[in-house]
């Protein structure tokens, strides 16, 4: 026997248990290894389908070119079907993802265009704006927008789900997945619901993605948007893959827990993994410990392969700079907020205020910069040398309002975020940044906070 193409082998991954990692959780615990579809990653399936779908309605023609942004593994899964099926491919990736995935793409003979991380969807320069610009001056290209496109979700319905449910016999009562575009664990869960409705769906986000909080709440809350890590998993916008109702809840994992997950399941269990199954694995524990019972079945999908991140998680030296195996007292944000003898009240100016009324806050404090709100909203911020340059060209801007010189607001950061990404964040541009902790009190990170963090 022989396929007719690559494309040909994607689909019937195996159920793997897992064995130590999930010591002390009740239930049977199996790992769903995308890893061993050609791509490594669960989103050849996707890639297949949307290619297939714009194929026979039209939208995709012969000789044509795809146009995707993608985290990697999506574009990996688009380019080996455009091999197969005579295609060219342009993909635009965000600059925090791992120069394998980069590599790996070129070495299909796609074309990568890297965007930068931290700039809003809408930004011009965002990895799903530059997609959609390429595409629309592009002739005869196809956008397959994996975000959107429903046919995304039909391909874990039409496969993932399916093999699931004959895997355990019909066994399984839980299913856990990162969500990123939502659709294979949208597409999974609507399949083993249809069989099940008792079927629970445990979906696994990261700190600085809106999901957890717009399922429990309805609101789309720009707070919670801020820097992460983690590949694969989080959004700072709604995909359309993304059906909450067929989500139960939602556990969050921090960069540096899933990090380390991803680590010992190469270890401890031979799974040579990508850092979202890590993450995927830790939530899904999190959740089993206090809601499994023995006779349970948990299915976890392990999105992809470790040879993604040889230069990072699987790197001693990246995780030890990034905080994750210590190094030292003060490794992330929460380490700072926590040494500090006071932590009262945040310390800001509203926008109404006059420039005077600014200047006498910095000075009677003895601090450099100030946050700016409109009521409980961050709005702005003032520094005091751009002020003082702003007031020597013109003195009548004391009594003006704040709003009349304020810079955009500090940036806010997760409180896992590392010494390393928070002195990155901090610019000629960005001062100071903004950390919410668990109680939903704001707290400022400077510039000197980050040197005295350093030299303890």
């Amino acid at each position: 026997m022989y396929y007719n193409s690559i494309v040909d082998t994607i689909g019937n991954t195996p159920l793997v248990r897992l064995n130590k990692v999930n010591l002390g959780v009740k239930g049977t615990i199996l790992a769903k290894v995308e890893y061993f579809n050609p791509g490594n990653s669960m989103k050849d399936r996707m890639a297949l389908a949307m290619i297939e779908d714009a194929e026979a309605s039209g939208v995709l023609k012969p000789g044509g070119t795809i146009v995707e942004g993608t985290s990697g593994n999506t574009g990996m899964g688009l380019a080996l079907v455009a091999i197969a099926k005579g295609y060219r491919c342009v993909f635009t990736l965000s600059d925090k993802q791992s120069q394998e995935k980069i590599d790996i793409l070129r070495a299909v003979g796609a074309e990568v265009i890297v965007c930068p991380t931290n700039v809003s969807p809408e930004d011009p320069r965002s990895y799903y704006s530059v997609a959609k610009k390429i595409n629309r001056e592009t002739p005869n290209s196809f956008y397959p927008n994996q975000y959107d496109n429903l046919s995304n979700t039909k391909a874990h319905y039409q496969t993932t789900g399916p093999e699931i449910w004959q895997q355990t016999e019909g066994r399984i009562t839980h299913l856990a997945a990162g969500v990123g575009t939502g659709g294979s664990m949208c597409g999974t869960a609507k399949y083993l619901k249809e069989q099940n409705p008792k079927v629970i769906s445990v979906g696994i986000d990261t700190y600085g993605s809106v999901f957890k909080k717009y399922k429990e709440t309805g609101e789309f809350d720009e707070k919670e948007v801020y820097p992460y890590l983690t590949e694969g998993i989080g959004e700072d916008i709604l995909p359309k893959n993304v059906d909450f109702d067929l989500i139960d809840t939602f556990v969050k994992v921090t960069d540096k827990d899933g990090a380390i997950m991803t680590r010992k399941l190469a270890r401890e269990e031979g799974l040579f993994v990508g850092w979202s199954c890590g993450s995927a694995v830790f939530g899904a524990l999190e959740y089993a410990r206090t809601h499994l019972s023995e006779d349970d079945v948990m299915v976890i999908i392990m999105p992809d392969h470790g040879t993604r991140y040889l230069g990072k998680i699987y790197n001693d030296n990246w995780m030890k700079d990034h905080g994750y195996v210590e190094s030292n007292n003060f490794a992330n944000a929460r380490d700072i907020i926590q040494s500090r003898t006071d932590n009262g009240n945040l310390l800001t100016v509203e926008i109404h205020q006059t420039v005077g009324e600014a200047i006498q806050l910095l000075h009677s404090r003895s601090i450099s910069q100030l946050p700016v709100t409109d009521k409980n909203e961050f709005v702005g911020s003032l520094t005091d040398s751009k002020i003082l340059r702003q007031l020597i060209e013109n003195p009548e801007l004391k009594d003006k309002e704040v709003s009349e010189v304020m810079d955009p607001p500090f940036q806010f950061v997760a409180m896992d975020n590392t010494l390393d990404v928070l002195s990155s964040l901090i610019n000629k541009n960005n001062n100071a940044l903004l950390v919410r902790d668990n109680n939903d009190r704001v707290h400022i990170i400077t510039q000197h906070d980050l040197l005295m963090a350093v030299t303890r």
